[in-house]
């Protein structure tokens, strides 16, 4: 049987000006169809970051959902200042902030890379970090201008384990006697500190507790998220350091696994208490997304992994959140500049907001619920 060969296509085989007219109306067509593609992408909501690959895109800056997608993001190459950092506008309005960071003092350690100093980790010190008794940058080069305290230990997310044992040995070890509360949290969390005092001034440092964004899966009592940032009392800590990491039966010794997780398994074992960090009305202070994922009812799937994990059950929309949350994640380093404002800044006409008393001792008499 004799198979026939079809003709290959060659536009050389075509006329010569009709040849150029194909070859020009083929063109046409592709830059139209590829125009038509992105304004169909554009406009289709359920389909989010779809010009993540873009260069210079920043759509996916303001709604991040995983480390990944602020791996292009970079803040602002000059310094942002604020009116009131230098001036009087908003003199005298922080003076019970004052007061509460004396009698609560916070260490707040930022987990970092040398490839985040200047696109994250810089951001973080100039917005909120400041607010922190202590601000400790981790990582495992040296960059005076944070600065950082370099760590003996290997860049990547399969070392941030190891990592996290190495910063939390060293907070306690230099400044056990300087701060009651220690609080790890990631180049990309945004904290509100004077919220998070709020929220542990009725506690005994003295306790051993450990408070964050409380999932269920892998520990008995829950695990706090890594990314909202997790706070452990001094005595907590205390406990951590000395007898958890020291037993290999108590805490994983290899540099393997989930940071939180890990953190989550050891603390229940040595009796450190996760807490709940809710307020009276059942909302939430910290969060692992940025606030719109948390906002905006049915922003996110629910057969999205974090409906899953959740410790207790959770509303979306703006009943989510307590208006003392204390803190969010994958936040861009502009939005890092934009919740400043907001927060510190934006006074809205006419509107004083009145202060809530601090709660009643609870350190020995919180149910846990």
């Amino acid at each position: 049987m004799v198979q026939q060969r079809l003709p290959s296509f060659d536009v050389a085989h075509l006329g010569g000006r009709s040849g150029r007219r194909f070859v020009l109306t083929l063109a046409v067509g592709v830059t139209l169809g590829f125009i038509l593609a992105l304004l169909l992408i554009t406009s289709t909501k359920d389909v989010p970051h779809m010009f993540s690959w873009i260069p210079g895109s920043s759509g996916l800056a303001r709604d991040p959902h995983h480390y990944s997608e602020l791996e292009s993001e970079i803040g602002p190459e000059t310094e942002v200042t604020f009116h009131g950092e230098d001036e009087d506008f908003h003199k005298g309005e922080d003076k019970i902030a004052q007061d509460m960071a004396r009698k609560v003092r916070v260490l707040c350690w930022i987990m970092t890379g040398p490839k985040n100093h200047q696109s994250k980790a810089r951001h973080v010190k100039a917005t909120w970090g400041k607010r922190c008794n202590i601000l400790l940058f981790m990582s495992s080069a040296e960059d005076t201008s944070l600065p950082t305290v370099v760590l003996p230990v290997k860049e990547g997310r399969d070392n941030l384990w190891a990592k996290t044992k190495e910063a939390f040995k060293y907070a306690y070890e230099k400044y056990k006697d300087k701060v009651d509360w220690f609080m790890k949290a990631d180049d990309d969390t945004y904290v509100v500190v004077e919220n998070l005092r709020y929220m542990l001034s009725p506690y005994n440092p003295n306790s051993s507790l450990y408070f964050g964004c409380r999932f269920k899966p892998f520990v008995k009592q829950g695990y706090m998220s890594g990314g909202a940032g997790y706070v452990l009392s001094k005595e907590g800590l205390r406990k951590f350091v000395e007898e958890g990491l020291p037993d290999k039966t108590k805490c994983r010794p290899d540099n393997g696994g989930a940071e939180d997780v890990e953190m989550g398994k050891c603390l229940e074992k040595i009796g450190v208490r996760a807490m709940d960090t809710r307020d009276p009305h059942g909302r939430g202070r910290f969060f692992p997304f940025v606030p719109e994922h948390h906002l905006i009812p049915n922003h996110v799937d629910k057969n999205f992994w974090y409906w899953k994990y959740i410790y207790y059950k959770t509303k979306d929309g703006l009943n989510c959140c307590s208006d003392s949350a204390v803190s969010f994640h994958y936040v861009s380093p502009n939005m890092m500049y934009v919740l400043e404002y907001l927060i510190y800044h934006l006074r809205p006409y006419g509107i004083n907001h009145g202060l809530e008393k601090l709660p009643p001792d609870q350190a020995s008499t919180l149910t846990d619920y």
